[in-house]
């Protein structure tokens, strides 16, 4: 029984109400670290408004706008193409076009520049072994644009792509075709080309050939998704309507 006074007292500190004072320390120890993390929000977006060529209130009203229903349909889609496809006028439209033609002539700079170190680099490496096989087969050989032959551009998970050459395949056509999106990998372009049922012997004959595309289908510059048969006229590559 001489114990309870202590026990009492040791539940009633256990109770007591938060002070004025302790409210406010803590709050000040919070709001800090919010304050740092919308510095840091602030700057990251700063920044990337910079690399896309956009004020800071044009890259925040694509914030919002990725927010809504395009946010939703096309959860990737870049900031100049969402800015331009939710445009309030017509000249808002002509500057986000304008922005990223730049951009995609930038993109594709880079791109072929790679393209040509890449192929530098497996000259050197691996000088006459080829770079694409299909299963069981002989490499196939690797074309360049500028031939008289049609070039086909085609990307993964396009039924379309598949059908168009086959087509071209029944017809006997002989064409060169490019893969958009391959990232330079072998086996894209082969497990693609055995699903789209390319016939071995035309390759090894090299009457159809397999690529990467490098970059080539976007410095074309032609309309349209893909699938795409191209084809050179007086030196000006053409779209097969």
């Amino acid at each position: 029984m001489k114990h309870r006074p202590i026990l009492i007292l040791l539940l009633t500190a256990l109770h007591l109400p938060v002070s004025a004072q302790q409210v406010s320390q803590q709050a000040t120890s919070i709001q800090p670290a919010r304050t740092n993390q919308s510095q840091i929000t602030h700057n990251r977006d700063a920044q990337l408004a910079k690399q896309w060529g956009l004020r800071d209130d044009e890259f925040a009203r694509y914030r919002e706008l990725m927010e809504g229903p395009i946010g939703v349909y096309s959860p990737n889609l870049d900031p100049l193409s969402t800015l331009g496809i939710e445009a309030r006028t017509d000249e808002e439209r002509r500057r986000y076009a304008e922005l990223q033609v730049q951009a995609e002539a930038r993109r594709v700079e880079k791109l072929l520049a790679y393209q040509r170190a890449y192929d530098e680099a497996w000259q050197r490496l691996n000088p006459g072994m080829q770079r694409v096989n299909l299963p069981n087969d002989k490499p196939g050989t690797i074309a360049m644009p500028g031939s008289e032959r049609t070039a086909v551009f085609v990307k993964d998970a396009c039924e379309a792509c598949g059908q168009l050459v086959q087509r071209l395949q029944s017809s006997g056509a002989e064409f060169d075709l490019y893969m958009v999106g391959s990232r330079q990998d072998d086996a894209r372009i082969r497990d693609w080309a055995k699903r789209a049922n390319v016939d071995p012997a035309r390759v090894r004959s090299g009457s159809i050939t397999l690529n990467h595309d490098g970059g080539r289908w976007l410095s074309l510059g032609l309309p349209g998704d893909l699938p795409a048969v191209v084809y050179e006229v007086q030196g000006q590559w053409q779209r097969q309507p």
